[in-house]
């Protein structure tokens, strides 16, 4: 990307959205952050020109979201609540690899993963199949992104994870929003809801 780009973030104080806004600011762009408390934000990123913040939360009925998204290049979404997500269906907009895609199957491996190890989360699988549905079928008029992530940890990076649409490695905060950056700057990504693994895809 050759310009300053203004990036909105959902999610900045979560565990990759707080990598994911460091690494944007770190490049020199713009982000625009709505997190419920500023804050939080302020200790995990620091101080910086170029972060906006926006105090409140994607579900407030009186959010300004005209306002929001003016100025903006690209929204990112990494929103998520584990625990609302285990017991119910609520919409977060972000897809797990554990997640169905729109029309497809997952492997073998990841379908026992999910119905037994994972199976706690059914709220947050049904809700990322419906948003990939949405997109697939409603969002023509958008350019979107689904990064079918598979999040482990805050450790050390593992590698660099790259698209895949087969194989899923359980990867770092830091390393899924690395791998967030370079996807959504990433014209040939368009419209693609993969999953990511360290090497080759």
């Amino acid at each position: 990307m050759n310009h300053s780009a203004t990036f909105l973030v959902l999610g900045a104080t979560g565990g990759t959205g707080k990598h994911f806004v460091s690494q944007v600011l770190a490049d020199g762009h713009r982000v625009r952050a709505l997190v419920r408390t500023p804050e939080k934000l302020a200790r995990l990123v620091g101080d910086n020109k170029h972060l906006e913040v926006w105090r409140g939360s994607i579900t407030d009925d009186t959010l300004d979201t005209d306002g929001l998204v003016t100025g903006v290049d690209y929204v990112v979404s990494m929103l998520g609540d584990v625990a609302a997500q285990r017991s119910a269906k609520i919409n977060t907009a972000f897809a797990g690899g554990l997640s169905r895609p729109y029309q497809g199957q997952l492997s073998p491996l990841l379908w026992a993963i999910r119905y037994t190890l994972a199976r706690g989360y059914a709220g947050q699988h049904e809700d990322n199949e419906a948003v990939m549905e949405y997109l697939a079928t409603e969002a023509d008029d958008i350019e979107w992104i689904v990064h079918r992530a598979g999040i482990g940890s805050d450790g050390e990076s593992k590698g660099i994870l790259q698209r895949s649409k087969t194989r899923f490695s359980v990867a770092t905060f830091a390393d899924c929003a690395a791998y967030n950056y370079r996807t959504v700057v990433d014209d040939s990504a368009v419209r693609t809801c993969e999953l990511s693994c360290y090497g080759s895809g």
